[in-house]
Formats: C-alpha cells, sequence, structure tokens
C-alpha cells in the first residue's frame, strides 16, 4: 500500500540525520508537514501515523529548547531508528 505522507514525514527525518535540512528548518518544518498531512497519514496507517506523532512530535521535536544539538540530533536519530524497527517488524 502506497504511503507517500507517511514516506514524506520519515524522509524529511532521515535528510534531517543525514544534515540535508539544517536543526532550525526541521524543527519548524516538521510541525507544519505533521498537521497538514496527518488525516492522510491516518488513511494510509493508523499505528504509523502515531508513532511518527508520538516518538518524533511529542518525545522528539517538542523538546528541541530542553537540549544541545547534539542531544537533539541523538534523541530523533534514537526515535527514527525505533519507528524504523517497528514498522520493519510489525506493530503487533
Amino acid at each position: 500500500m502506497s504511503q507517500p505522507n507517511i514516506d514524506f514525514m520519515m524522509t524529511m527525518t532521515k535528510d534531517f540525520l543525514n544534515e540535508k535540512i539544517d536543526e532550525i528548518a526541521y524543527t519548524l518544518d516538521f510541525p507544519y508537514e505533521l498537521e497538514k498531512r496527518y488525516k492522510k497519514m491516518h488513511k494510509e496507517d493508523d499505528d504509523y501515523a502515531e508513532l511518527i506523532y508520538e516518538c518524533l512530535y511529542e518525545e522528539g521535536i517538542c523538546l528541541f529548547d530542553d537540549l544541545s544539538d547534539s542531544e537533539f540530533k541523538k534523541l530523533i536519530r534514537k526515535q527514527y531508528n525505533y519507528i524504523k524497527q517497528i514498522a520493519k517488524e510489525g506493530f503487533y
């Protein structure tokens, strides 16, 4: 099944981790894109959409102001890898 909106959010995160997007652009653009695509993401895959929201937004980007640049990147990498692992292994 096609998941263009979920793929977009994960690619955006991967681009940040690979330094194709800077930290400021990522922390500003990710919430905007998430809000714009959230309903479509749920239609693509409920569990995956919730995982992205919780792990990358609530437990990631929302903590940006409380972390150093390196701590923030390390956290986003950890959350991204966790999501990829869950998606690969399955949600159940």
